[in-house]
C-alpha cells in the first residue's frame, strides 16, 4: 500500500509538471502589447489541453483553443488603446495571470555597440538622464547575449518598468527614442533591446537566407573570429531574435555596420537581406529605421567606413525604411560617440513623421538624387535640400574621369543645388565627404548633414 501511495504521488507530480500551461518569457508582468492590433499569444501545454484566455479590457469574451500534438497552442487577441494597466488570464490545467500590462507602441532596438551603449557606460548628460528616468509608461525587455546553432523558442528575460535603476543599463538611444515617443503620442512605449557590440550583420540573418544565397556565405569568410562576439552566420538571430517571433512590434530601430568594414563589398547584400528576412519571419512589412554609422578613423589608407555609409544611403531604396544621419554627432577618434540623445530623438522624429504622421519638420539630411553635366559645370540635385548651405569652406567634393582618379573641386550653391567646376575633360564620377573620418559640411535648413556619397554623372 505504501508503494502504491508513493507511485500515485509521483504520478500526480509528473502530470502536474507536464500539464502546466506556460508562455514564452516575452509575455510577462509589466509588458507592453501593441495597441489596436491583432496579437498572437502563444505557449505550451499538454497535447489536447483546452486553453482559455481572458483579457481584462474585454472580460466577457473568452478565447479558446486546444493544444496540438506538439504541445503548442496560440490565440489571436484583439487589443484596444486603453491607457490603463490591464491583465491577461490564461487557463489550462493551471492558471497563469500576467499583470500590469500596458497597451501601446512596441519597438525592437537591435544592432551592435552604439545601439547597446547605455547611460551607465557614459553618455552626454548621463546623470540627469538617469535621474529623470521615472516615466512608468516606458518598459524595457532586454534580451541577454546568447548564441545558438538553431532557432530557439524562448529567452531568459522579463519586462522591466522604467526607473533610474533599470534605464541606466538599457540602450540609451532606445530610451531617448521611447521618451520622446511617449511624450509626443501620450501612449505607453515598450522597447525590446536585442543587441551585441561588435557583431556583423551576418550573425543577425536567419540561416535559411544563407542556403538560398551563396554570396551571403561568401561574405562571412572575410570576418575574422573575435574574442568578444560571434561571427558565425545566424548565431545571434537564432538565440536573440527567433524567440521573439511572432510577438507583434510596430517597427525596428537598427544601429550597426562598423564591424562590416571588414567585408564592405558584401554589406549591401547582407543588410538588404537582413531587413527583408526579418519582415518575412514576422510576416509584416514593418518600418525599419537605421542609423548611418558615424565618421571614425578606421585608418585613412582604407575607405571602408565611408563605403558603409554610402551603402546605407543606397539601402534607402527599400520600401518603408529610413536613415538617421549622424555625420555631425560622431567622434573621429572614438567609435562610440557619447551624444546619444540626438540620435534617439532623430529616430523618434522619423517614426513620428512616417509611422504616426505627427511630425511635419525635416527628418533627413540632404540626399543626392543625381549629377548632370552642363558644359563645364556639374549640377548636383538633392532631396531634402531646402536651405542648403555650407558650414565651412572645406572642399569635400571630388570629381573623376574614367580612371577614377579623384580631384578636389570647388563647389557653390544656387537654388538649393550644388554646382561643381572641374577641369577634367570627361568627368564621369562625383563623390562627397569621401573619408572615414570627416565631419560633413553640407547641411539643410533643419541643420541636418548630407550623407557621404559616390555617384555616376548622367
Amino acid at each position: 500500500m505504501r508503494n502504491l501511495s508513493i507511485y500515485i504521488i509521483l504520478f500526480l507530480i509528473s502530470i502536474n509538471a507536464i500539464a502546466n500551461v506556460s508562455l514564452p518569457s516575452i509575455f510577462s508582468d509589466n509588458m507592453v502589447l501593441q495597441r489596436n492590433s491583432d496579437i498572437i499569444i502563444w505557449g505550451w501545454a499538454d497535447p489536447g489541453e483546452e486553453i482559455k484566455l481572458v483579457a481584462s479590457w474585454n472580460p466577457n469574451d473568452t478565447l479558446t483553443t486546444t493544444t496540438n500534438r506538439h504541445a503548442q497552442w496560440k490565440l489571436i487577441l484583439k487589443t484596444t488603446d486603453t491607457k490603463q494597466p490591464v491583465s491577461l488570464d490564461i487557463f489550462g490545467y493551471n492558471h497563469v495571470q500576467i499583470k500590469n500590462v500596458l497597451l501601446g507602441e512596441v519597438w525592437l532596438a537591435s544592432g551592435q555597440s552604439n545601439m547597446e551603449w547605455s547611460a551607465s557606460a557614459g553618455i552626454v548628460g548621463d546623470s540627469l538622464a538617469i535621474k529623470n528616468a521615472t516615466n512608468k509608461n516606458i518598459r524595457f525587455f532586454r534580451v541577454p547575449k546568447r548564441t545558438a546553432e538553431t532557432a530557439q523558442i524562448d529567452i531568459d528575460a522579463t519586462w522591466q518598468v522604467n526607473s533610474p535603476e533599470n534605464m541606466q543599463y538599457f540602450s540609451a538611444i532606445a530610451y531617448f527614442f521611447a521618451e520622446k515617443l511617449t511624450n509626443e503620442l501620450d501612449v505607453p512605449v515598450g522597447i525590446i533591446g536585442s543587441y551585441w557590440g561588435g557583431t556583423p550583420a551576418e550573425v543577425w540573418i536567419p540561416s535559411e537566407a544563407f542556403k538560398k544565397d551563396s554570396t551571403l556565405a561568401q561574405g562571412t569568410k572575410y570576418l575574422p573570429q573575435e574574442k568578444w562576439w560571434p561571427t558565425e552566420p545566424a548565431y545571434s538571430f537564432n538565440a536573440m531574435i527567433a524567440p521573439l517571433i511572432p510577438f507583434k512590434i510596430s517597427g525596428v530601430l537598427w544601429y550597426q555596420g562598423e564591424s562590416n568594414t571588414e567585408n564592405t563589398g558584401y554589406y549591401k547584400n547582407a543588410f538588404t537581406t537582413l531587413i527583408q528576412s526579418w519582415r518575412k519571419q514576422w510576416n509584416d512589412n514593418f518600418p525599419f529605421y537605421y542609423a548611418q554609422i558615424a565618421p571614425y578613423n578606421y585608418g585613412e589608407d582604407h575607405d571602408t567606413g565611408v563605403q558603409i555609409r554610402n551603402i546605407q544611403r543606397e539601402v534607402l531604396k527599400l520600401a518603408n525604411t529610413a536613415m538617421i544621419p549622424t555625420g555631425d554627432l560622431g567622434n573621429l577618434e572614438d567609435i562610440h560617440p557619447r551624444d546619444k540623445k540626438p540620435v534617439g530623438e532623430r529616430f523618434a522624429n522619423i517614426a513620428l513623421q512616417q509611422k504616426y504622421h505627427q511630425f511635419s519638420g525635416e527628418v533627413y539630411g540632404p540626399l543626392v538624387e543625381n549629377a548632370n553635366l552642363k558644359k563645364n559645370k556639374i549640377i548636383l540635385n538633392f532631396s531634402h535640400s531646402e536651405g542648403l548651405n555650407f558650414k565651412n569652406s572645406d572642399r569635400q567634393f571630388e570629381v573623376a574621369g574614367e580612371n577614377k582618379e579623384f580631384e578636389t573641386v570647388k563647389a557653390s550653391i544656387k537654388n538649393n543645388t550644388v554646382i561643381l567646376r572641374s577641369s577634367i575633360k570627361n568627368p564621369l564620377y562625383v563623390r562627397y565627404a569621401w573619408k572615414n573620418a570627416i565631419v560633413p559640411n553640407l547641411y539643410n535648413k533643419a541643420n541636418l548633414p548630407a550623407s557621404s556619397f559616390e555617384i555616376k554623372i548622367d
